[in-house]
């Protein structure tokens, strides 16, 4: 595995930086709000932007939500999620079903894992009661 960092600009760190501060994931939208809060303000689409670059180099991940909207955390916060596809709903897992599946070393001879993402979408209860009704 590649352990060197990449180059990252300061505007790119100073995303990075917010994103590690906040215990929860963000959206480009919450960022860009949080970064005027504290007087480092950016333009949206700079946010946006910049995110992409952060998604490439693999330092943060990415989440999509059934609305469309994107939230964004570091790569270092291995979480996964129950999505309710009706309601939106997002419920935490507790650990990574991912770190127990036993894949080889040789699947990823010629592969640098930067990140891994897993997530389940379904009915909430509420929904699937509303459904059923």
């Amino acid at each position: 595995m590649n352990t060197s960092k990449p180059d990252i600009t300061k505007r790119q760190q100073q995303l990075l930086d917010e994103l590690k501060k906040c215990t929860d994931e963000l959206s480009g939208q919450e960022l860009h709000r949080e970064l005027h809060n504290v007087k480092k303000a950016m333009g949206l689409t700079t946010v946006y932007r910049n995110l992409q670059v952060l998604v490439k180099q693999g330092l943060i991940r990415s989440r999509h939500l059934p609305n469309g909207e994107v939230l964004y955390s570091p790569v270092e916060r291995d979480i996964h999620h129950l999505t309710c596809v009706s309601c939106g709903e997002t419920t935490r897992l507790k650990g990574c079903p991912v770190k127990t599946m036993n894949v080889s070393k040789k699947t990823f001879k010629n592969f640098d894992l930067l990140f891994h993402t897993l997530e389940y979408f379904g009915l909430c209860q509420n929904c699937s009661q509303e459904l059923n009704a």
